[in-house]
């Protein structure tokens, strides 16, 4: 088993709906940890960045107004395999194919208010939490 840090996005619509202590209780049960966390407000330039795989299609500015309406919540969570555990525990990105009992089938509404963002593999997580996290703000304890 592998010992991995995640990025989580608590997205605007978790703050908006008070579901961030929720989306963590959820996550610390499953035996993982914060090892670093704080709220921001996401610019153009990082939003750019963090979807450079679809800064180019038409829906971006939808995409980039959503993920800049409000604060949003940036997670370091660690633990065994935590990547692929934490993406099991939020299910589909399409909320509405996300079964009950999964983070986005229990809180989101669609693809894009789905509560979460979270890293998709070990190579982008290390991409993603340097892009949110400086030097010194990751823990290990």
């Amino acid at each position: 088993m592998a010992q991995e840090t995640s990025l989580l996005l608590l997205k605007p619509d978790c703050v908006a709906q008070g579901l961030n202590g929720e989306v963590l209780k959820r996550l610390e049960a499953e035996g993982f940890r914060v090892r670093g966390i704080k709220m921001i407000q996401l610019t153009d330039e990082l939003l750019k960045d963090h979807y450079s795989h679809i800064a180019d299609k038409p829906f971006f500015p939808e995409v980039a107004n959503f993920m800049k309406s409000k604060p949003v919540i940036a997670v370091a969570l660690g633990g065994e395999n935590v990547i692929s555990h934490v993406r099991d525990l939020l299910g589909p990105t399409d909320s509405k194919a996300a079964p009950k009992g999964t983070i986005r089938g229990d809180f989101g509404s669609d693809k894009m208010t789905n509560v979460v963002h979270a890293s998709d593999s070990p190579e982008a997580a290390a991409v993603e939490l340097k892009r949110f996290f400086k030097d010194g703000e990751i823990f290990n304890y």
